[in-house]
């Protein structure tokens, strides 16, 4: 995957070689990691049941490979910013052909580009990588260690920060263990 980023980032089109599964090549192109990957095939169409599966696939470190509909997409990309907090994605459609196209970024920056599309036209592949553990931890820990300099008890502090970012308490205390 550290080829394919550096790629393009410098402007050099990286394309699939034509194969069985649209999963495995944007997965190849996406220059997300691909050392552990999990495909979860379609999304859910409507929106409360996406965000659960989400939710339900918050402490996953692999990288994500979704399909998704062509007039679903942009909704579907505003949840995973929601409920995965921005990650870097790919969002891929019309492997090897003529009108193939990779978007890669945040989330909220490929919902951008489709959104601001008349039409949106092609079966999507969704790349959806995950924040770095560690970096989470630093974050949710950073948030409660907030929470509490202005006053607020701890296990208040940990409860807002778990109902907040979708995350169960125990994980939001293990960070915040791990800090101290």
């Amino acid at each position: 995957f550290r080829l394919v980023r550096e790629a393009a980032a410098r402007g050099i089109r990286v394309t699939p070689v034509p194969g069985a599964s649209a999963a495995l090549a944007a997965l190849a192109v996406s220059g997300l990691p691909t050392d552990a990957f999990r495909f979860c095939g379609f999304l859910p169409r409507k929106s409360g049941e996406r965000r659960r599966m989400l939710e339900s696939l918050a402490e996953e470190t692999a990288t994500l490979v979704f399909y998704e509909a062509p007039h679903r997409v942009v909704e579907s990309l505003g949840d995973i910013v929601e409920v995965r907090r921005d990650p870097e994605v790919a969002a891929a459609r019309e492997l090897t052909k003529m009108h193939e196209e990779i978007l890669r970024g945040r989330a909220s920056d490929v919902l951008k580009v489709l959104a601001g599309r008349e039409q949106v036209k092609g079966e999507f592949t969704l790349v959806v990588g995950a924040a770095p553990a560690a970096e989470v931890e630093g974050d949710v820990a950073t948030a409660v260690l907030a929470l509490e300099a202005g006053g607020m008890a701890r296990m208040e502090a940990i409860k807002q920060v778990a109902r907040e970012r979708g995350m169960p308490k125990r994980e939001v205390y293990a960070a915040v263990e791990a800090r101290r």
